[in-house]
């Protein structure tokens, strides 16, 4: 093995160290001194790859942010159209399943990063956001979905939707008794999800077409044109 090569297997070991222990403690709670013994390098090597704790976390930052884009960009239209117009849901399934296994710490990782306020948390909501709302106008176009009334509004409510996975993964799992960033999870997820979306989850009672009651003073009451009261003879 070159030389450089022991470098980058390094430098990504460093960083796989690092991504796990700040998923798990938050970064502020972690030292140079942590990553290294996880990563059975010494701290000086630490800092010859990254220079310092912020540069680290960057790196860190810029992996988690590649790996859910590479997730997103291999679905392209029509996979998920199929699915949002009601058809299968494997392909999707099957890609967040393979991006992210059950040990995968990138999903704790990016929900402290949109839940802290940091600014690559919030470059990276943004980000989606417009995905979302390029991903719905294509949709509209191709008769998949309605337009919307407040196409920005539906952008965010559809997002939010689907952050819900990633930062309520573990009480979701709790509840449904599955992974739902699993295969099996995200089938039953999306599967459920489109049920709503097409219409089918709620009981809507149909219209009332009866003739509406009369005002008071109308022609049947007391007093009009045929009533008790009328004195006109």
């Amino acid at each position: 093995m070159r030389s450089g090569d022991t470098d980058v297997t390094a430098r990504a070991t460093i960083r796989d160290c690092a991504l796990r222990l700040f998923a798990e403690h938050g970064p502020d709670a972690v030292t140079i001194r942590q990553i290294a013994a996880a990563a059975g390098v010494s701290p000086a090597l630490v800092l010859h790859h990254f220079g310092s704790k912020a540069g680290l976390r960057t790196a860190v930052d810029d992996h988690v942010i590649g790996a859910f884009d590479t997730v997103t960009e291999s679905l392209d239209e029509a996979t998920l159209g199929e699915a949002a117009a009601g058809g299968s849901t494997a392909s999707l399934a099957g890609a967040f399943a393979e991006g992210f296994p059950p040990d995968s710490p990138l999903p704790a990782y990016l929900r402290r990063l949109l839940l802290s306020g940091d600014p690559a948390g919030q470059r990276l909501f943004q980000r989606w956001y417009a995905m979302g709302r390029d991903l719905l106008r294509a949709w509209d176009a191709a008769g998949v979905t309605i337009p919307a009334e407040d196409p920005d509004v539906r952008a965010a409510f559809l997002m939010c939707n689907d952050l819900a996975l990633v930062l309520l993964r573990d009480h979701i799992e709790r509840a449904i008794g599955t992974d739902p960033l699993s295969e099996e999870g995200m089938r039953r997820w999306v599967a459920e999800a489109m049920a709503v979306y097409g219409g089918r989850a709620f009981r809507i009672p149909p219209s009332d077409t009866s003739p509406a009651p009369e005002a008071p003073g109308g022609p049947e009451a007391p007093g009009g044109p045929h009533g008790e009261g009328n004195t006109t003879r």
